[in-house]
């Protein structure tokens, strides 16, 4: 019998001896194989003794002020025989009474995995703290061309694709079509055919966010514990995640405003004044959350303007990126009232107008509220200022509404990635599976000493023999890998064509990597379903329609089945540059200026243009090749190279669940690892999942035999 300590914070709780404490275990389980499951334990009861009734300061009596805050889990850890088990984090349940006496506090200990939707909540990718010197552009003719020709390397971090918002392209040599609008054949530096420059929006390096996610969740920014990715799979030398993009596309059509030559927007920058409680950034302010809630509170806040100047303004006010404030166009001096409610964030402040402002004195933020009881008034300001005639590219303004959280799950879906806290607090992020598509030569030689290889025990002589079940390992007749969106022109078309979503995959069994040559199982009705929260286009390489011959142009379409303007889900591509001998493209930079650009950067969802240099792509189901041709080559999809081996096996007829129980040592319990395996009677399995309870040591298994 195992003795069984559990902390929270740094206090130890009293226990019940009789209370069986039990933990599960499981990192993929074949009953729901998308999921991220992390370590936990059920509800357990503790006595409400004059130990525990201090650590959680009597929570039955509510009378009770600034007591024991039950809405936020605690750092927890569990030892057995006071040495460290597990870490993660303990939730109060509540507490039960009897004869109006204050008895067990019911508790419930989460591995450390759980932390990362504590800790992101609902946020939004443009609550990040992208900083305005490295990501934030001005969207004109000029800079949208240096991003199209940008390049690769360390300022590649924004791109500008070829792929447009509205506006249909070709490619024709004829010279009956030299000046018509979207022919990208460049002919004449006065012609007025070719893209126009504002159809084409920015692109921002996916590695860019993950690395924004780390800088944001920190202690030192007030959060309870830093969010820090292995580099695993999160690595700047592997090409496979480093070179894909978002594209920075957050409403259908033009970038707001509308009109890009008649309204500009200006990002007020420069707030300066030391203040004591919000946090002044370059060009954002930040309400932190203990100022929105209980005993500290926003009692107002306002935005004033004071703006000299004849011309008229429109003041908008941001959180996260997103407006919550837009005032009438005004001349003169403006004061806005922020919703008195004021969450907790990042807000910035931008200024519309419709030509250059000569100047603007001042924007002052203030807020009044109250801190531990006492009255404060913070105002930060910004000095004089000539707003430009050009508009500001705000990358959290423009990125896609999605929450950090939808983000990160749709990485993981479609990599099958798997997601563990290691002993150093690190968020180890890694493929479950690594068949002959992924290649690990990016990993430094630290990187690959922490690829964990599985370690086999032995563990007959712990298993109770007499009783054991033997169950079908199948739970449902057919997966489907697919993304959200696939509402464009071309994917939708692809739909159409051949009664399938485009890039997606049913896999109904078989033996092959694609998913076909399957037998349809009629034992299960369920369809499980993998759904990725992106959007995945179709794109199409141009022909010379005069003559046939294929260009180096491929491009992207973000309109739907009727040709109109279309948002869908957030696009990540592959970027791929073209240089060399390419086919240049016309640029029009305005109605009387065409350029001649021969290094663009084209939208594709495979990693490399040649299946000679590599066949990855980010489709699930093998799909034929929109630039080469047609080519039937590029057969490492996501399903093949990061799923195939799990579900393969999943559905396989020698596949079975094994459920017993053993009685594991400490060194076992300790040790192994959710990629270990167990040997039984020379017989080797794959851990489903481990139910433990902690103080017998007895083990409920569910083990996948090797087939």
């Amino acid at each position: 019998m195992q003795e069984l300590q559990l902390y929270i914070e740094s206090d130890r709780l009293d226990l019940f001896k009789d209370e069986a404490v039990s933990i599960t275990q499981t990192i993929q389980n074949v009953k729901d194989p998308a999921k991220i499951f992390t370590s936990f334990t059920q509800t357990f009861s503790v006595p409400a003794s004059s130990n525990n009734n201090k650590i959680f300061q009597h929570y039955y009596n509510y009378n009770i002020t600034g007591g024991y805050d039950a809405r936020t889990k605690k750092a927890g850890r569990i030892e057995l025989n006071t040495i460290p088990f597990k870490t993660g984090r303990i939730k109060l349940e509540g507490v039960s009474l009897k004869n109006n006496l204050a008895h067990t506090y019911r508790i419930t200990f989460f591995g450390n995995t759980v932390e990362l939707p504590d800790i992101l909540g609902d946020d939004k990718l443009g609550s990040l703290p992208f900083s305005e010197a490295k990501y934030n552009l001005t969207y004109d003719a000029a800079t949208v061309k240096t991003k199209l020709e940008i390049a690769s390397g360390a300022n590649a971090h924004i791109i500008t694709p070829l792929i447009t918002h509205t506006q249909a392209l070709f490619y024709n040599t004829a010279s009956a079509t030299h000046n018509n609008a979207g022919n990208l054949y460049w002919h004449s530096v006065s012609g007025t055919n070719g893209v126009d420059w504002n159809e084409l929006k920015y692109a921002l390096r996916l590695y860019e966010i993950l690395e924004q996610i780390e800088a944001k969740y920190t202690t030192a920014n007030d959060y309870a514990s830093n969010i820090a990715f292995s580099t695993d799979f999160f690595n700047t030398t592997n090409p496979t995640l480093y070179n894909l993009y978002m594209w920075l596309h957050r409403k259908s059509g033009d970038v707001e405003p509308a009109s890009q030559v008649t309204s500009f927007q200006t990002l007020i920058a420069g707030y300066s004044t030391t203040v004591s409680n919000i946090v002044v950034g370059n060009s954002t302010i930040t309400i932190p959350a203990n100022l929105v809630t209980f005993p500290n509170r926003i009692v107002s806040a306002e935005v004033e303007l004071q703006n000299p100047s004849g011309t008229a303004c429109s003041v908008v006010v941001n959180l996260n990126g997103s407006p919550i404030v837009t005032s009438p166009f005004v001349a003169g001096n403006q004061i806005i009232t922020v919703p008195s409610m004021v969450a907790n964030g990042i807000y910035s402040v931008t200024i519309q107008h419709e030509e250059e402002v000569d100047q603007i004195d001042d924007v002052i933020w203030t807020i009044d509220g109250i801190a531990s009881g006492s009255s404060y008034t913070d105002s930060v300001n910004v000095g004089p200022k000539i707003l430009a005639p050009t508009f500001d590219f705000i990358v959290s303004q423009q990125i896609p509404e999605i929450s950090i959280m939808s983000f990160l799950t749709g990485l993981f879906k479609m990599f099958n990635l798997v997601a563990y806290v290691n002993d150093d607090g690190l968020i180890v992020v890694r493929p479950l599976e690594a068949t002959s598509g992924v290649n690990y030569s990016y990993l430094t030689s630290a990187d690959v000493s922490g690829l964990d290889a599985p370690i086999d025990y032995e563990i007959s002589k712990y298993v109770d023999v007499t009783e054991r079940a033997v169950n079908i390992a199948l739970p449902y007749k057919e997966v489907i890998y697919a993304y959200e969106g696939t509402g464009t022109y071309f994917a939708k078309q692809h739909n159409q064509l051949f009664s399938a979503n485009w890039g997606a995959l049913r896999y109904i069994g078989g033996t092959e990597a694609t998913g076909t040559g399957g037998i349809n199982y009629n034992a299960s009705t369920e369809v499980y379903k993998v759904l990725v929260p992106f959007e995945h286009q179709k794109y199409e390489r141009m022909v010379n329609r005069n003559g046939g011959a294929s260009t180096t142009i491929q491009w992207g379409w973000s309109v739907n089945e009727n040709q109109q303007a279309y948002v869908g889900k957030p696009l990540i591509f592959y970027a791929v540059k073209q240089s060399t001998g390419t086919t240049a493209i016309a640029f029009q930079e305005d109605v009387n200026e065409t350029d001649s650009v021969s290094n663009y950067w084209i939208p594709s969802n495979s990693l490399y243009l040649d299946p000679a240099t590599g066949k990855q792509n980010i489709n699930f189901g093998a799909e034929l090749n929109e630039y080469d041709d047609g080519s039937d080559e590029f057969t490492d999809t996501l399903f093949s190279v990061y799923h195939s081996e799990y579900i393969i096996d999943v559905f396989n007829e020698r596949r079975r669940i094994t459920q017993l129980t053993s009685y594991l040592p400490l060194r076992i319990i300790y040790n192994f690892k959710l990629n270990d395996t167990f040997t039984i009677n020379a017989e080797t399995y794959l851990i489903n999942s481990v139910t433990t309870d902690l103080q017998s040591g007895k083990s409920q298994m569910e083990l996948l035999n090797q087939v």
